[in-house]
């Protein structure tokens, strides 16, 4: 199972990292510090969160830990509200840089906003930022594939990730595959359904058959479908428990079993709704 998968743009991002939406400032450095000891090396935060100068903190303080910084890979995200405009997101980036202390290795445009009708000029201001070597890549959050769509056609150049609400009640499998088509990778967030989808009998059970909890099945799942997530915890123990995953592989006919649980029920904003 490959830990790190390959972007649009020549570089790489580890498959399996962490989330850190809606972790209190006052947990923000220890979470970060934890996931890092379990040896989570993609970081995912953004702008909306509001944590990120500790995110900065707890990333300055992993050299002590032997981790060093072109190791990681650090998210944010553009949020766009209430201006959504080109200088506001080049200001929004630079505000992020200072308040983590360092570069930002991925940088997105959290939700497109497609009312406002700027989010295609908003792209092509991540790929200044990119072109002027301020960010390694660059990519898109809840964007559908007509946003993505508008965004190749306007400008020729595809995201290199997309990271959506995906787990197997809304897997995105048409999504996934026109991404796939475009070199661009899913990752999904809400991996767990908000811890919804735990109690689900068809995961549970597959769970109990490879001795593993219904999260490790579900993360497995995501894997096998070679895709990236974000899953969240502020517990170590399950920060480490999220990441054992190598012992064990779903078959086909469990991958099938979990495929059928599609509902198409989301646990967040659908894309089109947030303006």
């Amino acid at each position: 199972m490959p830990r790190t998968l390959e972007l649009n743009d020549g570089s790489a991002i580890p498959a399996l990292g962490f989330g850190l939406y809606k972790v209190p400032l006052e947990e923000t450095e220890r979470v970060v510090a934890a996931g890092l000891d379990a040896r989570y090396r993609l970081i995912d935060g953004a702008e909306f969160y509001g944590n990120e100068r500790e995110v900065g903190t707890a990333v300055a303080r992993a050299a002590d830990r032997g981790i060093a910084r072109d190791e990681l890979t650090l998210t944010s995200k553009f949020w766009g509200d209430p201006d959504q405009s080109p200088a506001a997101a080049r200001k929004s980036f630079e505000a992020t840089e200072r308040s983590l202390g360092t570069h930002v290795d991925v940088y997105m445009i959290h939700w497109p906003r497609p009312a406002r009708g700027q989010f295609v000029d908003v792209w092509r201001e991540l790929i200044a930022l990119q072109q002027e070597g301020r960010v390694r890549s660059i990519g898109v959050s809840n964007f559908t594939q007509a946003h993505i769509q508008s965004l190749i056609d306007e400008t020729g150049v595809a995201p290199a990730i997309n990271q959506v609400e995906s787990h197997p009640w809304l897997p995105q499998h048409d999504l996934r595959a026109f991404h796939d088509a475009n070199g661009i990778v899913t990752q999904a967030w809400s991996p767990l359904g908000r811890a919804r989808i735990l109690d689900d009998p068809t995961i549970k059970k597959i769970a109990n058959n490879h001795g593993v909890s219904p999260a490790q099945a579900i993360i497995r799942w995501h894997l096998q479908l070679e895709g990236a997530l974000i899953p969240k915890s502020t517990h170590p123990q399950r920060l480490r428990e999220n990441r054992d995953v190598d012992g064990f592989a779903l078959s086909d006919d469990e991958m099938a079993r979990i495929a059928r649980l599609e509902t198409g029920e989301r646990t967040g904003t659908h894309p089109d709704e947030r303006q």
